[in-house]
């Protein structure tokens, strides 16, 4: 209510006004891109004829609840999943809305259920859910019946009605495998990252098609677990014999071999050349500068939160999987002879 008993006007009364729908509303109020001008200017000018007030809880989605949006996460301190935990919900916080963050350290159905309950008790509108590896997508797939959920993880495989996105993994794989062709590298090995991740299983996937595309058969993969030490253990076992460059799945475990072949006297790239994943902060300034992947999770960030408003209002949702960058740097050179 307002002064004199007069209802406050809603987006509803907005929508009536411009001839358009609440969801065409709530997309112009949220900026959303799909949005043609001639309408946008309608519904603004109904905003202003009727003094229609968004309330500090962003009303701007049809359900007019709470203007909150929910984020799942495993809580983990590895580069990818944190940074992505970063971008969305500044994202989300840009365009008006409240944050509830909820950390599923080892998630199951009935606690990922728990937060979901909570989720619905506060009003959320809708959750993310940063999902890097099965068991937390399969607990948010279990509980995601009554509110809409988007998935960031790196995966195809996803039943119908449910949407996920991610920056294309295998696309970054397959660029630093056609990088290392074009210097001429042919004896070349992985170094992979947990076989539970989807991001580190898609890396490979892309790694070993493009490599097969090519007539390249690499060695088989050595496994490592995300961390420096693991990196360095590897490159350590490598020394007896070494391949002429190495991927490994991401910066970490590259800085890792980097310290490894430093210590034994190997020269990188003039004997082995090595490419990390993620363009960590810093990793421009390893001895020598990496060359890497880099993922644009600002864009991730913005896309996810779009996909989410679009999966609220019910309007088409794009999944279109972000493209990666290759950077490359001084720790790649031509294959040694």
């Amino acid at each position: 209510m307002v002064a004199g008993g007069r209802t406050r006007p809603g987006m509803l009364d907005v929508a009536r006004l411009a001839g358009v729908s609440h969801q065409t509303v709530s997309r112009v109020l949220n900026e959303h891109p799909n949005v043609r001008e001639s309408t946008r200017i309608k519904v603004v000018q109904a905003i202003e004829e009727l003094g229609y007030r968004r309330n500090s809880a962003a009303r701007a989605l049809v359900t007019q609840r709470s203007g909150t949006l929910g984020i799942v996460t495993t809580g983990s301190e590895h580069y990818g999943p944190s940074r992505t935990l970063a971008v969305v919900e500044r994202a989300a916080r840009e365009a008006g809305y409240f944050v509830a963050v909820a950390t599923a350290v080892h998630p199951t159905p009935d606690m990922v259920t728990s937060i979901f309950d909570r989720f619905l008790d506060q009003a959320v509108e809708g959750a993310v859910v940063i999902a890097p590896t099965e068991e937390i997508a399969a607990a948010a797939r279990n509980a995601s019946a009554d509110l809409p959920v988007l998935m960031i993880a790196a995966t195809p495989k996803w039943e119908p009605g449910q949407h996920a996105l991610s920056v294309d993994q295998g696309a970054g794989a397959r660029m630093v495998a056609e990088h290392l062709i074009e210097l001429g590298h042919r004896d070349v090995v992985h170094v992979a990252g947990p076989v539970d991740w989807f991001d580190a299983r898609a890396r490979a996937r892309g790694w070993h098609a493009k490599l097969a595309e090519a007539g390249i058969r690499a060695r088989a993969d050595r496994q490592g677990d995300w961390t420096a030490a693991s990196g360095y253990a590897i490159g350590q076992a490598l020394l007896e014999d070494l391949p002429t460059a190495i991927f490994a799945s991401n910066d970490h475990m590259a800085l890792g071999l980097l310290r490894a072949f430093a210590e034994a006297g190997v020269h990188v790239p003039g004997q082995v050349s090595v490419v990390g994943f993620d363009d960590v902060t810093g990793s421009d300034h390893y001895f020598p500068p990496l060359t890497t992947v880099q993922q644009d999770f600002t864009v991730l960030g913005r896309r996810a939160l779009e996909a989410l408003i679009d999966l609220i209002v019910g309007v088409p949702v794009n999944t279109e999987q972000v493209p990666p960058t290759l950077v490359p740097r001084a720790s790649t050179g031509p294959a040694r002879r």
